[in-house]
């Protein structure tokens, strides 16, 4: 019975002890918790999922102020207005910090900058450029573009109105007319709260602050050392990656590559799943660009012709189009006009993979050239224009020669020839079991 409750007093200790071990962090020592993220790269549904995440890892652990560290060109349009969604339902105080130094919320970023329960903003960073544009990166038509607008400027009234008339103005003179500020310029106007060097700096400023939440005002207590980072997943980085254009495009060229070894020469698995992998993981990033589709066509044609040459007698011409289709293709795929720079893809990039790939088929297409030029080197075929030794006579009902070291059955080719035993005989021709010879004079 001893034993027993030892037992059980042992467990109760050990369950006790990974209870403190896995509870959610609140405080060191009674101090609020501040969790800071770091939300680096375009507004896309990967850098969505890593900011409700956040949220939702800030509500769990109580924490008394979720910071976003943010540096970010722009995005997607529906992404940015789930994010405003997201932050302005938020239990937990939201503040957006476009910091590091030189660092940019531009477009999509400047918007879910104002959105935050605070905002700050380091030296020498810039906010703004928010005009809206389609989806496949060009301008919109002035209908679409004044419906795109309204619907920018509605998203963000609420919270930005209270900030007063000169903020609300540049929040809304960078949706029309693409304006940018520097964040003193932000500050000035009110679009922003404070410009602070680094994120203890900003949590000191904001010791005392009040922030209007949902169930009405909340001043924080941020006077706190307890500053926990909270970073991206592989699964989120890797997915951030892939919209990355120069990404999807290598993606896009290796795949098809690989499809095409697989088709050329079946039997094998490597090329075809390595690309089937490629192209699946390309179309995720190409669904989530502003991307003009008519540029697969061109890609597509480059293809096609690179095969076509294998079989055409151009020697080359046709890979030489393929090529100029490739580029083509990749450069209307994702540079159309009004693409921002941040999501368009390298030019060089693009015409070097471009002639890599010409390259690569021009080196097969050689190799298949000097196949079919190469004699017969197997096979009973490849005996014609060989030499051996009458080993009789050869008359009408034919004779036997040796050819290296082998023995067949022999006739004459031209019947004016006199073969005798032990001439040197050429072989003409292969006929089933026969060989056709002549005299070697």
């Amino acid at each position: 019975m001893k034993t027993i409750r030892r037992t059980f007093g042992l467990l109760l200790i050990l369950f006790a002890s990974l209870s403190l071990v896995f509870q959610p962090a609140k405080a060191q020592g009674g101090e609020p918790l501040a969790l800071v993220m770091t939300a680096n790269g375009p507004i896309m549904p990967p850098m969505l999922e890593y900011i409700k995440r956040g949220i939702e890892t800030a509500g769990r652990r109580n924490a008394e102020v979720l910071i976003i560290q943010l540096n970010t060109p722009g995005g997607n349009l529906e992404t940015m207005l789930e994010i405003i969604t997201a932050i302005r339902s938020s239990d937990v105080p939201v503040v957006v910090y476009v910091a590091p130094r030189n660092a940019i919320a531009g477009s999509a970023g400047a918007m879910i900058t104002m959105a935050g329960h605070a905002s700050a903003m380091a030296p020498e960073t810039s906010i703004g450029a928010s005009s809206p544009i389609s989806g496949s990166g060009e301008n919109l038509d002035s209908t679409s573009a004044t419906k795109a607008k309204e619907i920018s400027k509605a998203a963000i009234r609420d919270f930005v109105a209270p900030r007063g008339e000169k903020a609300l103005a540049l929040a809304e003179a960078m949706i029309d007319e693409a304006k940018a500020v520097t964040a003193t310029e932000a500050l000035d106007a009110g679009l922003i709260d404070f410009v602070v060097d680094n994120v203890d700096d900003l949590l000191e400023s904001l010791d005392g602050f009040t922030v209007q939440m949902n169930d009405g005002p909340r001043t924080l207590n941020t006077d706190t050392e307890n500053t926990q980072p909270l970073d991206m997943s592989f699964i989120e980085q890797f997915l951030l990656l892939l919209t990355d254009p120069n990404i999807s495009f290598l993606l896009i060229a290796i795949g098809v590559q690989a499809v095409l070894i697989e088709i050329s020469s079946p039997g094998g698995w490597v090329a075809g799943f390595i690309g089937v992998v490629c192209l699946t993981l390309a179309i995720y990033g190409i669904g989530v660009l502003p991307v003009n589709w008519f540029g697969i066509i061109f890609m597509i044609t480059a293809f096609v012709l690179f095969i076509l040459d294998i079989k055409a007698p151009t020697h080359g011409a046709l890979t030489a189009a393929g090529v100029a289709s490739f580029i083509v293709g990749a450069l209307v795929l994702f540079n159309s006009p009004g693409v921002p720079e941040f999501q368009r893809v390298s030019v060089p990039l693009v015409i070097g993979t471009g002639l890599a790939i010409g390259l690569l088929f021009l080196g097969i297409l050689m190799f298949a050239i000097r196949a079919l030029r190469k004699p017969i080197s197997s096979g009973a075929e490849s005996f014609v224009g060989k030499t051996g030794t009458a080993k009789s006579s050869i008359d009408g009902s034919g004779g036997q020669v040796q050819l290296e070291s082998e023995l067949w059955s022999a006739e004459k080719a031209d019947e004016s020839d006199k073969i005798r035993k032990g001439d040197r005989v050429e072989v003409v021709e292969v006929k089933g079991l026969r060989l056709k010879v002549r005299k070697i004079k």
